[in-house]
């Protein structure tokens, strides 16, 4: 059999295939499709210290592009980032692209594009580039000092909560807690054998009472009341018309009660009558005279 390729050959081709697909390989990693469109922009930047090689372009967080290379501009004084972004992304006139820190994800590049313009960016422009600070920066700028401030009164809080853990009092407020607890529970025992010993015989009395009251309530109901008013009113209008007899002087009863000549009278015939009585107890010969003999 005719052999087409020498052993250097197939060598040759094999090295070529294995770095075109380290190369492939190593761009699928950084997430870089060599195989789809982009158009290359240049970002001024004043500050990239946690921006990487293949970190992502977003735009309202979509991602549209990669961070491709990165190079300082010693005569300006800043670092020059070059994206790259999809074909169909139209860069408007105005637009800023902002440096972010995410707290696992480091740097990314997020496109803030200008909504009040009609132009774009020719490929290759240089757009303007702003950063924020870094999570650390923040830390060490802002929470930093707070925390310097902080601690000392922490100190102080932490010292005045051991004192009072180890005063004496707090031990026996603990301790009175402790019997107030008891005693809570002591009364909550003896409310309860209250509300199952002694309360239902009260409500079934109760119930008797309510159930005695229905009684007396229908038999109520079954009286005449109007007939037994219609007798009250007879009753105090005959004794209305008794009084009335009784102050009146045209009966005899009226007469003894209200005629002051009778009256003195009758006390005059007492007096006469006590007298009498009076005289006839003292000398009884005067009005009585016995004789054995009968001589008159």
């Amino acid at each position: 059999m005719k052999k087409y390729f020498s052993k250097e050959v197939i060598i040759g081709l094999v090295t070529v295939i294995s770095l075109g697909l380290l190369f492939f390989g190593l761009n699928y990693l950084k997430g870089v499709n060599i195989f789809k469109p982009s158009n290359l922009y240049y970002v001024r930047m004043p500050d990239v210290s946690e921006l990487q090689n293949s970190g992502p372009v977003f735009v309202d967080g979509f991602k549209v592009g990669l961070v491709s290379a990165m190079a300082y501009d010693y005569q300006k004084g800043n670092v020059v980032v070059q994206i790259s972004l999809d074909k169909k992304m139209k860069v408007p006139t105005g637009s800023q692209v902002e440096i972010k820190t995410g707290l696992t994800s480091g740097g990314y590049l997020n496109l803030k594009l200008n909504q009040y313009v009609s132009t774009y960016h020719q490929i290759g422009d240089t757009l303007d580039g702003i950063s924020q600070r870094g999570i650390m920066d923040k830390v060490s700028q802002d929470m930093l000092p707070q925390l310097e401030v902080l601690l000392p009164r922490l100190d102080t809080i932490l010292q005045g909560i051991q004192f009072l853990v180890k005063h004496p009092a707090l031990t026996l407020s603990l301790e009175k807690i402790s019997a107030t607890t008891a005693n809570l529970e002591k009364s909550s025992q003896q409310l309860n054998m209250l509300l199952s010993n002694d309360i239902p015989p009260i409500m079934a009395n109760l119930k008797q009472v309510s159930s005695d009251f229905t009684t007396v309530s229908s038999q109520l109901k079954l009286m005449d009341l109007n007939a037994t008013m219609s007798n009250m009113n007879k009753t105090l209008q005959n004794l209305n018309q008794t009084t009335a007899q009784l102050q009146s002087k045209d009966n005899s009863l009226g007469l003894l009660l209200n005629d002051r000549l009778l009256y003195d009278h009758l006390d005059s015939a007492m007096i006469n009558a006590s007298n009498l009585l009076l005289d006839l107890r003292l000398n009884p010969k005067r009005y009585v005279n016995f004789s054995v003999f009968g001589k008159k």
